[in-house]
């Protein structure tokens, strides 16, 4: 294994890291520099199972929150009502994504120009979910009800075509059912852990024997650099989007998903 090709596994790891929880599509971020790069992985597992280290930065920077959460689970509802609701969330996501996890692989990840519309489409949506003046009737995402929940659940699944963002679905979906703009994104954050989660155990479980030691190498560097980056990011994104709104990862998406269809034009 080259020093060139560990530097593209660590540097597609911070991407992912700094992208992870921004509605900017991390999973369509590195599969377009991995294009680009000529970066290949086995059945594309290092771009999904990398995302791990995004998922222990959140950990890292909600313990207080997880503890509390679980030390209170037998006496408060409350938190029994946070559980089940990031539960009911996670489980559309989990059923489409097990049925149409071939789709997903072999198609839709498969090709660039799609990754490259969706981020123009959805900073598109970003753009105009901000010239709303939406007035949100739950600030407490440890409150959310299980039927909006739900709803967010279903809206995630629209993720699964890369380009879309996680992030950017729930947290859009949330602010148009009527979640506040800090609710919405710490809600799309506890979300990440159990959808992030079960993407990276049923990828390392469908490739785990044609996996070798240099895959687990790269693995390792890209999933170092996605925590760090996403440590740094998670911890101030809730108060950067209530000050500034969605409209820079709007332009932003913009930008990259031009620049990625001139560049595909040129380069192929």
């Amino acid at each position: 294994m080259s020093f060139g090709t560990l530097l593209e596994a660590f540097l597609l790891g911070l991407l992912e890291g700094f992208t992870e929880f921004l509605p900017v599509s991390s999973t369509g971020h590195i599969l377009l520099a991995g294009h680009f790069l000529g970066f290949e992985s086995q059945g594309k597992v290092f771009e999904v199972v990398i995302q791990l280290g995004a998922i222990l930065a959140i950990v890292v920077a909600y313990f207080q929150r997880f503890l509390h959460v679980l030390v209170t689970l037998p006496t408060s509802e409350r938190s029994r009502n946070f559980v089940i609701g990031i539960l009911i969330a996670f489980l559309p996501a989990a059923v489409i994504g097990a049925f149409a996890h071939g789709f997903i692989k072999n198609v839709l990840f498969e090709t660039p120009a799609l990754i490259c519309i969706m981020l123009i489409l959805g900073g598109g949506v970003l753009l105009w979910v901000d010239t709303l003046k939406l007035r949100p009737i739950h600030d407490d995402a440890m409150a959310f009800p299980k039927a909006l929940a739900l709803k967010i659940g279903f809206i995630q699944c629209l993720a699964m075509i890369p380009g879309v963002s996680r992030s950017g679905s729930t947290i859009v979906g949330g602010l148009l059912l009527g979640a506040s703009k800090p609710a919405a994104a710490e809600f799309s954050f506890f979300l990440a852990l159990p959808t992030m989660a079960g993407a990276f155990a049923y990828d390392l479980y469908k490739n785990r024997d044609a996996l070798n030691a240099d895959d687990a190498t790269l693995i390792a560097v890209g999933f170092v650099a996605a925590f760090i980056a996403a440590l740094a990011v998670v911890r101030g994104l809730i108060a950067f989007v209530s000050r500034h709104g969605y409209t820079p990862f709007g332009w932003w998406r913009i930008a990259v998903g031009g620049v990625g269809l001139v560049a595909l034009a040129l380069v192929g």
